[in-house]
C-alpha cells in the first residue's frame, strides 16, 4: 500500500466517526493492519513535537522517555551478552 493510501485510511478513521472495522472492510484491508497504521500515525504525530499544548508535550516527552528506557535496557543486555561471549 502506498503512503498516500495509508494516510487517507488513517484520516478516514479519525474524521468519519465510523469504526476501524467498518473502514477496514470498505477498504479491503485487515482491521489489525489499519489499527497498526493508526497507532504508527499517532506515535509519529506525538513524537514530532515540541507541542504548544502542555498536555500533548508531556505525553510526547513521556513516550520519548519510554523509548529511551527500552533502548537503554536493550543496550545493557547486549553489553552483558557480549561480555559473557568474550570471556569464553
Amino acid at each position: 500500500m502506498t503512503p498516500e493510501f495509508r494516510a487517507e485510511a488513517v484520516r478516514l478513521v479519525e474524521t468519519s466517526g465510523r469504526s476501524v472495522a467498518a473502514i477496514a472492510e470498505d477498504l479491503g484491508i485487515g482491521k489489525s493492519t489499519l489499527t497498526r497504521w493508526l497507532t504508527q500515525h499517532r506515535e509519529a504525530d506525538l513524537l514530532s513535537g515540541p507541542h504548544s499544548d502542555a498536555s500533548k508535550e508531556l505525553a510526547r516527552l513521556r513516550k520519548e522517555n519510554e523509548i529511551l528506557r527500552q533502548e537503554r535496557d536493550l543496550l545493557k543486555k547486549a553489553a552483558a551478552f557480549f561480555a559473557r561471549e568474550t570471556t569464553k
